[in-house]
């Protein structure tokens, strides 16, 4: 272990695990019900947890046990109270344990070293780069895309008190920490109805204002000092951008007006923003020739935020005032004060008016029911549209002259969409360009899915000259990620389209799912078929003059593209583009990687040093050669052909609605959007990604982060290639990160939880398979390693979740229980009251253990 990790691992023993056992205390000052004797007994029944699945013993044998010694409740009614008060005290353990690594982030982060601006910087000095720099900057960027996924489970009010608490717990403020952790303990968890869209949105806001904005700004201002010829003001270097009341796809709850008003509240968020900074300036900058510029500016702000004056505001005119308050401070009045101008100035360049961009996104089955529905009930489109070839109905969508009224569809979907498409040209004349102009495609598998969507803008009324809109398709399942050179090449040979992306700048923006294709593929094939199209997807735009931009759909853990994202972007070779990084922060991953600006400021500069230092330090190491790709996807198919053989399995899905609490998602009021496509019977197609690896997740399999990789390094070490591997590992920088992030999965798992099922008559073969494929993968990474136990190399990481894992150990008992008491009631045909308050448990541990995770789901 090297030096800086046993300081790391010693600092955050001290201010982590030691502060968390001296103020874990103060909970039994907390205004719950009997909360003393709650914290007492929650202390002896995390360790009755611990010995019992040591001895082998299921939930129900531990939750039985400890009751008869411990407690003198026998009526269920007092067990199951005293259950729910042990979830409401753990639930406030988590926040708490949250709140204390955010407070220690600076501290347990070398915020100044590998992959920082600090250290980039060094880099550039160092290898004489400046000029490469420039050239770089011109028009490299990283989009960090808000998304509002349903995996974030504390209530706003919630992550307020975590933001002061941490603030508190830096300052050693015990009577203030002490007020925190009583209002902690009267403010509700538990949302009893589901958010709106606009409520999501406001949420993510929230983030926005309060951490993004000073975060990005500091960054940006820290550049502009360090490399003042380098940076290009005109090239916003971070983007941010938004779905929640964009995202269409299977939410039925977002509509046209939503859209428009989430815009408002993004130029609100701004116009708040830069309203508060220009009052703190007020307060210094009293001088001469600048206080009266400063006040007008104030007004126009003042009016535009409370008197809805928006037409009398530009964000060339705000960088106007700025800089002419720049030019008089510098020549009249000794630079004084000017950093906190540049820094202001440095924001409105990035953000506009707009704050964050707003994408559009639709399935693509819904334009074709549309385009279908229009040729039908028009006379727009020819009457057999629908028996028409793809290449036919091209054709006849680019002869489209007319527009569509969306008043005259009767069905609101149908309208909907035709209305976003409209709405996308509203918001660009209020918030800018830069505040709407991307419309994604969910399951683009052709050309015609991404022409459908150009038709549909011309019918709603865009001229083909004046679209300032990417249309952006979406590939996921793993057939699709195979398909899309075919489909890209077929559309930079359309005509009509490649004029579009003449006008668009010749770029051309590819997004990529890592969640759907995990759940169709598996882990080591979906992340190999994002790698591959990748490269081929770059060569084939480079052949036809384009420039390419991926956009990859990540979500919190390895299963969904998550872990250490920046260090996949920083081993990218140059068979890559990489003119900018941009990928989806989903749902938890914005609190726990972005809830505070120290913690959002040092994760996007590791983004972008990744970005960066591809393109000026040779990346010869991190392109794999032919024969490491062979390798690649000899393993990619053995691990394919693995996991498709468990998916394929009659029980497979089954087995996941038996033993987690899957069909509860839709129950949780987490998020806006169903847990499902389509209703019906539960299907995997249907199933989204976020329960699907969330409730794998709750039941410590999480399946979908290493299965299949075990069996095919057993197969290719058959085969004589394990020395080839072994290179691998140590050669290729992709490859170690999706072997690090595999652990980070694995040591989440904890299968003495769900050991009971091993004899399960009908779920049985299931859990040995998945249990037996676990340890096979176990074995493989730890000889990889050379280590001993996972993730050894990440001691500090690896502390954090055993200490979060004993957090939520008794959650994960109580759900499990829980869970098996409803399903006794159900084999048995009893539906009793009693059957509702255990399904209340399952979804109030739910919560804890998700939050605990940090990133599940």
């Amino acid at each position: 272990m090297a030096v800086s990790d046993t300081n790391a691992l010693q600092i955050y023993n001290n201010q982590v695990g030691l502060k968390f056992q001296l103020y874990n205390s103060l909970f039994t000052a907390l205004p719950f019900h009997r909360v003393e004797k709650t914290g007492v007994l929650l202390s002896i029944f995390l360790l009755h947890c611990e010995e019992g699945f040591n001895k082998g013993q299921s939930p129900v044998d531990i939750i039985h046990s400890f009751l008869e010694q411990y407690t003198a409740y026998r009526t269920e009614q007092e067990q199951t109270d005293l259950l729910f008060r042990f979830v409401q005290y753990a639930e406030r353990q988590v926040v708490l344990f949250d709140a204390l690594e955010d407070a220690a982030f600076r501290d347990i982060h070398d915020v100044h070293g590998t992959g920082t601006l600090k250290h980039l910087q060094s880099e550039i000095l160092h290898n004489q780069a400046q000029a490469q720099l420039a050239d770089k900057l011109q028009d490299f960027s990283v989009r960090l895309v808000l998304t509002a996924h349903p995996t974030q489970f504390y209530p706003s009010e919630v992550l307020g008190i975590i933001n002061d608490l941490s603030k508190a717990l830096i300052g050693d403020n015990t009577a203030q920490i002490n007020s925190y952790l009583q209002q902690l303990g009267k403010t509700p968890f538990f949302k009893k109805e589901k958010p709106t869209p606009y409520d999501e949105a406001m949420n993510l806001i929230w983030y926005l204002e309060n951490v993004f904005y000073q975060a990005a700004g500091q960054i940006l201002s820290y550049l502009k000092n360090q490399f003042p010829g380098e940076v290009n003001e005109k090239n916003p270097l971070i983007r941010l951008g938004f779905w929640p009341g964009g995202d269409r796809d299977g939410n039925p709850f977002v509509k046209a007006d939503t859209t428009l008003k989430v815009a408002e509240a993004l130029r609100g968020g701004i116009i708040k923003s830069y309203y508060a900074d220009v009052r703190k300036l007020k307060r210094r900058l009293t001088f001469k020739g600048v206080a009266n510029v400063l006040a007008s500016l104030e007004d126009k702000l003042y009016d535009n935020l409370f008197l809805g004056h928006r037409v009398d505001l530009s964000k060339d005119e705000i960088v106007a005032s700025l800089k002419q308050i720049r030019k008089t401070l510098m020549e009249q009045h000794n630079s004084l004060f000017l950093p906190l101008v540049e820094n202001l100035l440095r924001k409105v360049e990035l953000f506009g008016l707009y704050f964050a961009s707003l994408d559009i996104r639709q399935d693509s089955s819904v334009h074709t029911e549309l385009l279908e529905t229009l040729a039908e009930q028009t006379s727009l489109l020819p009457g057999n549209y629908k028996e028409l070839s793809p290449e036919q109905k091209i054709d006849a969508l680019l002869k489209i002259s007319a527009t569509v009224d969306p008043a005259t569809l009767d069905n609101d979907l149908f309208r909907d969409t035709l209305e976003s498409m409209t709405a996308i040209k509203s918001i660009q004349q209020n918030n800018g360009e830069a505040g709407c102009h991307r419309y994604i495609i969910s399951h683009s598998t052709s050309a015609f899915d991404i022409m459908a969507v150009y038709g549909l803008f011309l019918l709603s009324g865009w001229g083909r000259d004046e679209l300032s809109v990417d249309i952006v398709p979406l590939f996921e399942t793993i057939d699709d990620l195979r398909e899309a050179a075919a489909v890209m090449k077929a559309l930079y040979e359309n005509t009509d389209y490649r004029s579009h992306l003449e006008r668009r700048n010749n770029t051309q923006t590819i997004m990529l799912g890592f969640s759907d294709g995990t759940k169709d593929g598996g882990y080591l094939m979906a992340n190999w078929s994002i790698y591959k199209a990748k490269e081929e997807l770059s060569n084939l735009a480079k052949q036809y003059g384009v420039q390419v931009v991926f956009f990859d759909g990540r979500g919190g853990p390895p299963a969904r593209g998550g872990g250490k994202t920046h260090q996949f972007y920083a081993s990218m070779g140059r068979n890559i583009a990489n003119k900018e990084i941009q990928l989806t922060i989903q749902g938890q991953t914005v609190s726990s990687n972005f809830g505070t600006i120290d913690a959002a400021q040092f994760n996007m500069e590791q983004l972008i040093h990744a970005g960066i230092r591809n393109a000026l330090i040779s990346s010869r190491e991190a392109t794999l050669t032919a024969s490491e790709e062979e390798l690649l996807q000899g393993l990619a198919q053995q691990s394919y052909e693995a996991y498709n053989q468990l998916k394929n399995h009659p029980d497979f899905l089954e087995y996941l609605n038996y033993a987690s609490p899957l069909r509860y998602y839709g129950e949780a009021n987490i998020g806006s959007r169903p847990s499902k496509r389509k209703p019906g019977k539960l299907n995997l197609n249907d199933l989204r990604a976020v329960p699907y690896v969330g409730s794998w997740s709750q039941l410590k399999q999480n399946l979908p982060g290493y299965y299949g990789v075990g069996t095919a390094f057993q197969k290719m070490e058959a085969s004589g290639q394990w020395g080839a591997i072994e290179q691998l590992y140590h050669n290729s920088l992709f490859f170690k990160t999706l072997m690090d992030n595999c652990e980070m999965a694995m040591t989440k798992c904890f299968f003495p939880l769900t050991a009971f099922l091993a004899k399960h008559p009908k779920y049985g073969e299931l859990w040995n398979m998945i249990h037996a494929e676990f340890e096979c993968t176990k074995g493989y990474l730890l000889r990889l390693s050379g280590a001993s136990r996972l993730m050894a190399g990440r001691p500090v990481d690896q502390l954090s979740i055993q200490m979060r894992q004993r957090i939520e150990l008794p959650l994960i008992t109580i759900q499990q229980y829980a869970l098996t008491k409803i399903r006794e009631m159900e084999e048995q045909g009893v539906d009793t009251p009693n059957k509702n308050i255990y399904e209340k448990l399952v979804m109030r541990c739910s919560f804890g253990i998700i939050n605990a995770e940090r990133n599940s789901a």
